[in-house]
């Protein structure tokens, strides 16, 4: 495939992405009468508000995606990122109607959508802000969405409790978080999205009073913004 056909290709996956919402309507979560032990408001999962993060995700997607193609379709420089960023999002057009029944097949693919497009954030890393801001942002999400998918797998099959599956879970995205940043540590917009979903479960935890996933959160996001601080310093 052409770096042209493949820009064309991007940027009508960013499209049908972002409207996968629409044509596969009514996914709100993991339903709980989907897992054996049903799960009603699980500790590792944000408060609703953080979910809205998508609609930037989508928007900057579909812009980073025409601009590559109005200004750079045949840039060498983004034909890496393309590849991975392609087959990311063509996983993610599927992963509603999969969520909305197969919640263990839905993990399955959210991981894949996150391998996939943390490779394409480090195969960019220019810091440009229509080529690698969306990819990082996009990536962030889906590590800590990865995180949350297992961590109510693991309690609604009883492997775990809610609670310890939140714990592992936190301190997993945690870890991996600190690990991918650390292949990019002058970019912001990667460890941005995954503490905007720390922050979405240290609010959803505050009110029930659960003061052991509102530290692990915050300890991770502190982390997090740490190091972001911690390199422009030495930059």
């Amino acid at each position: 495939m052409s770096n042209r056909a493949l820009a064309i290709a991007v940027l009508i996956a960013a499209i049908a992405f972002a409207a996968s919402p629409v044509i596969f309507p009514e996914f709100a979560g993991y339903r709980p009468d989907l897992f054996p032990i049903p799960q009603e408001n699980p500790p590792v999962q944000p408060a609703g508000w953080a979910f809205s993060i998508w609609g930037v995700i989508y928007g900057w997607l579909i812009l980073g995606a025409g601009y590559g193609l109005w200004r750079h379709a045949d840039d060498g420089d983004w034909r890496p990122m393309r590849l991975w960023l392609l087959a990311s999002l063509a996983v993610g057009f599927f992963w509603i109607p999969v969520a909305n029944r197969l919640p263990g097949l839905a993990t399955l693919m959210i991981l894949a959508m996150m391998a996939t497009a943390v490779t394409a954030m480090i195969r960019g890393g220019r810091g440009h802000p229509w080529l690698d801001w969306p990819a990082e942002l996009y990536a962030g999400w889906l590590t800590a969405a990865s995180g949350v998918s297992i961590g109510v797998w693991l309690g609604g099959h009883g492997w775990l409790s809610p609670q310890v599956a939140a714990i592992l879970c936190l301190i997993g995205i945690g870890a991996a978080a600190l690990a991918i940043q650390s292949r990019r540590p002058l970019e912001w917009a990667y460890p941005a999205a995954v503490i905007w979903a720390l922050l979405g479960i240290i609010a959803a935890n505050a009110p029930r009073g659960n003061w052991v996933i509102v530290a692990l959160a915050a300890l991770a996001a502190i982390a997090l913004s740490g190091r972001i601080w911690q390199a422009y310093a030495r930059r």
